[in-house]
């Protein structure tokens, strides 16, 4: 009743072995490849908490605390945990699991053999529900004591901050919810990864396929981005391949413990997968799906040519969703271009092709704007455009940017649009796979509302996590994300939106006309997120962006502008422009809008700050006394002499990533040739911002993010780690984000709890 094998589990003994248990039983039954192993029983763990007495002590606890409060929840994690971890397990259940790992041991040939601890908790792996990642694995482990010692410690995992927060926004009782442990060979993989029988969000039977080098973990921890694979169940055709920079790997070192290393540089770039084993791993996909009537979401690992299932558990994020997923798919047309998903949604509408700035009144409420690449003036078509197709540019450039905001769906990077599409023709475009299909389609309405929800995340963390704001149109709708600011509030929407050159305004005696224009929009922004603060960039657009213009014929035409005149350099050789910046935040200061800061773009020498700061002052607007003051770090020599400018004197920080990582690499983002070579996980760019994180928090200086590096997981635990004071994103990324925060803050305060507890 404590321990079975594998042998004697089936899928209908979840109560008994939980989700995870229950599902390698049912495997190991039906015939299918498993790693050999048994289950120490949810019976086994109610009998060890019984025996110990400590039930009534946990649940007390629970019932206490507030699991929005983060700190309160992970001291509450804490106490539990130690509580279980030091009580002692009865000497009869100690002996049963023993006497199976050693018989385990002598199935597999081998003396105290690696072995797999997982959770398997009772409500784990459910078809509504998936807890999976809530509770703890331990890899390698051997000896019969090291066994029962980390049973236990699976055991007090149930009550990890995350796993008790799940469980309580879930709806599932404490009480109610048991933990088995599976103890199983270990797999050494050569190579390892994931596999959705079905596409995951549209339902389609297409087999979707991960894979990266050595044991699994690096996949589904996400330290890796893994070779991704399509295969098509019908045929097994191989229809999509895409090989990624598989940087780590985690393997055994000598005393058979799994580390994290290096991949070896010609292996990297090297394809996982061969098509035999990807129709290999399709076939086994195929028999697990029609043994469980579903599909699943499956682990599976290669161990010297030889293929493993460890895991198997329906996909819980299909639904309904699945089967309306498909039904629309069927109603488009041919593809007509193909591009980059930079916003998700659908939406149809008439051809509208934008080769010249003066072409913008084409665009007609509804239309679909084709362009080679979007521009600040072209902001008010886009608002008029139902969707946004350019030719060139990723998904950082400024059509993906202002279209998230605006919740358009946009498609860019497809090379020929302006070429191939036809004027006053309909379509449809898909944000999300980057496809442009010939016609109307009838599922626009409704694809396009769902793209334009966002849903507040209910998680508190201490990193503050900001939204980044293009437009006052799209303030309100990032404030209802439950953002903690705004840490990147960008003037030239703002000030640009009028059509006029803000040096025509001062060349006609119209300062106060600018200083309303910026103040008015501005204040929507400041309204819709107080009291929270809203970091003010100044005028940062390039001379090509001026040109077009009223009053801007007299720009100077830059054969590089990005390189060139702009940002705090071309403030301070035009300061009425600064100045009408400084006093239009001044305005709202003294109508009460404290909340704004004001931030500096591009700046590469301290004595900029000293000038701009005595701009400020001029028209009677103390920094740091009246406003906070502070700084954008985009370019290197920022990052490096981050000393220099804190002994000047600034309240903050922004990391523009975007920028640090195009100027510290000579890489243009936008540039087809050369964009992929752009990437802000490069060494030279992670220690600038290392550097500039660690300065400013040594000085007491509030250090943000607003580049798209905030937007990537695995990028922001490191800042994290670094001591990052908030991170800023866009609008559609920042419930993900909030999540990844707190899993790294959790991930903090539990490695120090555990330092503290050797």
């Amino acid at each position: 009743m404590y321990v079975k094998k594998f042998e004697e589990l089936s899928k209908s003994d979840i109560g008994i072995a939980g989700g995870k248990g229950a599902n390698l039983g049912e495997l190991t039954q039906a015939g299918i490849p498993v790693p050999p192993g048994f289950v120490v029983t949810a019976q086994a763990y109610k009998y060890f908490m019984d025996e110990a007495g400590i039930n009534d002590q946990v649940m007390e606890i629970l019932d206490a605390i507030d699991i929005n409060d983060t700190k309160a929840l992970q001291a509450a994690a804490e106490e539990i945990k130690t509580i279980i971890i030091e009580s002692p397990i009865p000497d009869d259940l100690v002996l049963f699991i023993r006497e199976y790992y050693n018989e385990l041991c002598q199935r597999v040939g081998e003396d105290d053999t690696d072995v797999a601890i997982r959770s398997s908790a009772t409500a784990e792996d459910l078809p509504e529900a998936s807890f999976a990642g809530q509770q703890d694995t331990f890899l390698h482990v051997s000896g019969d004591d090291e066994v029962i010692e980390y049973i236990r410690k699976c055991w007090a995992s149930l009550f990890e901050a995350r796993a008790i927060f799940y469980r309580e926004e879930n709806d599932f009782e404490h009480s109610k919810v048991y933990i088995a442990v599976v103890v199983q060979k270990m797999a050494n993989a050569d190579k390892a990864g994931v596999m959705f029988t079905v596409n995951p969000s549209t339902g389609e039977e297409i087999a979707l396929i991960e894979g990266s080098w050595g044991l699994g973990e690096s996949v589904v921890s996400g330290d890796v981005t893994p070779d991704n694979y399509q295969v098509d169940k019908k045929d097994n055709e191989i229809i999509n391949v895409t090989i990624s920079d598989k940087k780590v790997m985690y393997t055994n070192d000598e005393k058979g413990t799994s580390v994290k290393v290096e991949v070896p540089e010609e292996k990297r770039k090297e394809r996982v997968l061969s098509d035999a084993e990807l129709v290999e791993l399709t076939e086994m996909g195929k028999r697990v799906q029609a043994h469980y009537g579903e599909p699943m979401d499956t682990e599976w690992a290669f161990e010297k040519d030889m293929l493993f299932l460890l895991q198997a558990r329906p996909i819980t994020t299909l639904g309904n969703a699945s089967e309306e997923a498909g039904d629309a798919s069927s109603d488009l047309g041919d593809v007509l271009v193909r591009g980059l998903g930079a916003s998700p949604g659908m939406a149809s509408g008439t051809v509208k092709i934008i080769l010249d700035i003066d072409e913008l009144d084409k665009i007609k409420d509804g239309d679909i704007m084709v362009t080679t690449m979007t521009t600040p003036d072209m902001v008010p078509a886009m608002r008029r455009a139902s969707g946004i197709v350019t030719d060139e540019g990723g998904v950082t450039c400024h059509a993906s940017i202002i279209s998230r905001e605006l919740g358009i769906p946009c498609v860019v990077g497809t090379g020929d649009a302006t070429a191939k599409l036809e004027e006053n023709t309909g379509v449809t475009l898909d944000g999300k796979k980057g496809l442009v299909f010939d016609g109307i389609s009838e599922t626009k309405e409704e694809a396009t509302v769902v793209a334009g929800t966002v849903e507040a995340a209910p998680i508190i963390t201490v990193t503050e996590v900001k939204a980044n704001v293009s437009m006052p149109e799209a303030a309100e709708k990032a404030a209802a994300t439950g953002a903690d600011g705004v840490g990147l509030l960008r003037t030239e929407h703002l000030m640009l939106t009028s059509g006029i050159h803000p040096g025509k305004f001062i060349a006609d005696g119209n300062e106060d006309e600018l200083i309303d224009t910026i103040a008015d929009n501005v204040q929507i922004v400041a309204d819709a997120f107080y009291p929270k603060p809203v970091w003010y960039r100044t005028l940062d657009a390039p001379t090509d962006e001026f040109i077009t213009l009223e009053g801007g014929e007299n720009e100077p035409r830059e054969h590089n502008p990005m390189l060139g005149w702009r940002g705090i350099r071309r403030e301070l050789d035009q300061p009425e422009i600064l100045k009408c910046e400084f006093r239009a935040i001044k305005k709202l200061h003294e109508k009460g809008y404290t909340n704004i800061g004001i931030m500096i773009p591009l700046s590469q020498s301290p004595e900029e700050l000293k000038q701009a700061k005595a701009l400020c002052s001029e028209v009677g607007f103390e920094p740091h006394k009246d406003v906070d003051f502070g700084m954008m770090v985009e370019i290197p020599a920022a990052a490096i002499m981050i000393d220099e400018y804190i002994k000047v004197g600034i309240d903050f920080v922004s990391l523009g990533t975007n920028d640090l990582t195009q100027y510290t690499l000579a890489v243009d983002r936008n540039n087809e040739f050369v964009a992929k070579h752009y990437t802000e996980e490069h060494p030279a760019v992670m220690k600038l911002i290392e550097r500039t994180i660690r300065k400013c928090a040594e000085a007491g200086v509030t250090c943000s993010i607003c580049g798209q590096a905030g937007s990537v997981p695995h990028i922001v635990e490191k800042l994290v780690g670094y001591g990052i004071t908030s991170v800023s994103s866009n609008t559609d990324a920042i419930a993900d984000v909030r999540k990844t925060v707190a899993r790294a803050e959790q991930k903090i305060i539990l490695d120090a709890a555990r330092k503290r507890l050797e």
